[in-house]
């Protein structure tokens, strides 16, 4: 017998020992345990794929509604400084109509205390005129040039 034929015996006694022994069968729920292995793996790997899309589309609807939000939040600040800025141009008008109000009111008084002023000072000038009038000429014949000089006087003091 050559060699060739010594190797398919042997081939076959041990091909046929091993299904005596049932090997085949051991085989064969082993890759089947590892086909359910990989199976499970796949079916677990889905199972997160899909759960990782869940929370992705979640965390996107989040996010759009804080962007939603954020604008809502924008506008209505908008809105608010916009009421804000018209506040205070009107108080700011109101302010201004007191203040120049008020400004009238003192330039009026002052108008009225420099006439009472100016009244009192021309009665106490035509006092000392008289005064003086009457010391130096009783009789009043110098009187009309210490009047004129003193109208001058006034004039340029007030003036």
């Amino acid at each position: 017998m050559d060699a060739e034929a010594w190797v398919a015996l042997g081939f076959l006694i041990f091909v046929g020992l091993l299904a005596y022994l049932g090997m085949h069968g051991r085989i064969a729920d082993a890759l089947d345990g590892r086909a359910r292995r990989v199976a499970d793996e796949l079916a677990s790997a889905k199972r997160l794929h899909d759960e990782a899309a869940a929370v992705l589309d979640s965390f996107k609807r989040k996010a759009a509604a804080a962007e939603a939000e954020a604008a809502a939040i924008v506008a209505q600040a908008r809105k608010e400084a916009e009421l804000m800025s018209q506040e205070a141009h009107a108080r700011l008008e109101d302010y201004v109509a007191r203040r120049t109000k008020q400004a009238e009111q003192k330039i009026a008084m002052a108008e009225t205390q420099a006439a009472a002023d100016v009244r009192a000072a021309a009665a106490d000038a035509a006092v000392r005129a008289a005064e003086i009038v009457l010391r130096r000429d009783p009789k009043g014949t110098g009187v009309s040039d210490l009047a004129g000089r003193e109208i001058e006087r006034l004039k340029t003091q007030f003036h």
